[in-house]
């Protein structure tokens, strides 16, 4: 931890006289990672004037395959997912000795390389609810706030209809590489695990005996996820976050305005306390931040909804009729549904294979356990406050003031703010609030998720880890005070290719899916019967 500090002391002096320089390295990104951008977000026109991205297409059509393939795992598996965060099957966690064999893929050998299976450990560092909400820190955001404005505002109510749909099959999705992500994972002499896409797509594959590509899609995804982790998942959470807490201060006459490294500094030195601790420390702090954070907006939201009680009927009619009619929407009714599934697969990241490296971590013996909890991630995220945020929008545009539908709004969290503020003037400090801590467990849990990444390609020495770390905390600096938006591009352009690896292995591996989840649901019948 002091290196990290001595290094960010060091640098700080440096970035702020560094300010135009910005521009100059965001142009030269630019031009020499745009075709990569353009690639991965490339889009396909299905209907006069309806342009879809590739990237979402895949993501539909494998949460659809996967909602099928289990049986509408989404559904029936929701109850089990809510008594296994509560707690009602640890019992079959806690009988007799672990089987390594039963959740853990073995060499020839009987042992995992570089690892040692722990006997009669849970053999994980955090709970099913810890690990729940350090996937949800990473996904609840500035994508419930913000992009949900933009999505209302391009297709009109009835988008909201269609992100709730994209979240209830995302669902399967998150199911499936969760599942995979415990069953693959390694553990070592230390307890600590290490887990994701890059096990399960190496392991897996393997076993089908595709090794070759199992490894190559490996290290494609955990490169990706590395540029990520520094990116969407850091430069731009803090960007923004600088940017509500300038705005609320007064904007260009605020005396934060020009000092965004000031804020970075500080934000990197909280970050950089939590995440020297690794996942355990990660999930301590986001079991606590993300229920608050969640909380006071969904309160909020409540409150605004039970103020407004009588006007929630009209509100789900222009929901459920502009979702089949897009009266007044660019390419009808294909149009709004585009515009909610985008909302929802940008937001909960379901079928991307980043949650499943904190749910990896979790402490059990059975891998489909923590599946079903990880299902439970895009219906909090999406179906409940993405939906939240959306009927809040609906009510407050009654007149229209805050927006015109079929017509994009510029700033999506202002918009929800302006949404907000009908009902509550104070309401733009607690979104400033609700943003910076958005923007705070966001980062925690991408640094974990990009550290996970650095070591399956680095190693897992101390030096390495440190390395990740500090380079991590000095991107919070730079996301802070700059406004690198071709950087930032690339490493969204980046997390969204993480899917192409991911969906193939998710795709391979269901069958083993499968027998997991068979496995645990019959243990259950026994601790019943």
């Amino acid at each position: 931890m002091k290196k990290i500090l001595f290094l960010l002391t060091f640098l700080f002096p440096l970035l702020s006289q560094a300010q135009g320089l910005d521009e100059k390295i965001d142009k030269t990104f630019g031009e020499y990672t745009g075709w990569f951008v353009n690639l991965i977000f490339k889009t396909i026109p299905i209907a006069d004037g309806v342009d879809v991205p590739w990237v979402l297409i895949v993501l539909v059509m494998g949460a659809l395959f996967f909602t099928f393939y289990f049986g509408f795992i989404n559904i029936k598996g929701f109850k089990t997912a809510i008594n296994i965060v509560q707690g009602k099957y640890d019992k079959l966690e806690e009988e007799g000795h672990v089987e390594a064999s039963d959740t853990v893929f073995l060499e020839e050998d009987g042992d995992i390389k570089d690892t040692i299976r722990i006997e009669g450990d849970h053999h994980g560092e955090v709970s099913h609810f810890q690990a729940l909400t350090a996937a949800l820190s990473a996904t609840v955001g500035l994508g419930n706030i913000a992009g949900v404005a933009v999505a209302i505002s391009i297709g009109g109510p009835g988008a909201t209809f269609w992100m709730i749909v994209a979240g209830l099959i995302g669902m399967s999705s998150k199911f499936t590489e969760c599942t995979l992500g415990v069953k693959y994972r390694e553990i070592d002499a230390d307890g600590k695990v290490f887990g994701g896409p890059m096990y399960y797509l190496s392991k897996g594959l393997k076993e089908k005996g595709k090794a070759t590509l199992g490894k190559i899609l490996a290290v494609l995804f955990a490169i990706m996820c590395i540029g990520g982790s520094f990116g969407g998942g850091n430069m731009f959470q803090a960007n923004q976050a600088f940017s509500m807490v300038e705005s609320i201060s007064g904007g260009e006459a605020s005396v934060m305005h020009g000092n965004g490294w000031v804020f970075g500094l500080v934000m990197a030195i909280l970050v950089g306390v939590v995440i020297i601790g690794g996942i355990q420390k990660i999930a301590k702090v986001t079991d606590k931040i993300v229920p608050f954070m969640v909380g006071i907006y969904v309160a909020a939201a409540l409150a605004i909804l039970a103020i407004n009680y009588a006007e929630i009927p009209h509100a789900f009619g222009q929901i459920f009729t502009g979702a089949f009619t897009g009266v007044g929407i660019v390419g009808g009714v294909i149009g709004v549904l585009i515009q909610g599934f985008k909302r929802a697969a940008f937001s909960n990241e379901a079928g991307i294979g980043s949650a499943s490296i904190a749910h990896s971590a979790v402490k059990t013996k059975y891998a489909a356990s923590e599946g079903l909890v990880a299902l439970l991630e895009p219906f909090i995220d999406t179906v409940l406050v993405c939906t939240m945020t959306a009927l809040v929008l609906v009510i407050s545009n009654g007149n229209g003031e805050i927006m015109t539908y079929g017509q994009e709004v510029e700033h999506g969290v202002k918009a929800t703010s302006q949404a907000f503020e009908a009902t509550f003037s104070w309401f733009p400090y607690v979104l400033t609030l609700a943003v910076v801590l958005f923007a705070f467990s966001s980062m925690i849990s991408w640094s974990y998720y990009g550290y996970q990444a650095w070591s399956y390609l680095f190693g897992r020495s101390k030096r390495t880890e440190y390395i990740y770390k500090g380079l991590f905390c000095l991107f919070v600096i730079v996301g802070a005070a700059s406004k690198l938006e071709s950087v930032i591009n690339f490493s969204d352009a980046m997390i969204f290719a993480m899917l192409v690896p991911n969906m193939i292995g998710l795709y391979i591996l269901a069958p083993k899916v499968k027998e997991e989840l068979s496995l645990f649901m019959n243990k259950i019948k026994e601790l019943k019967a």
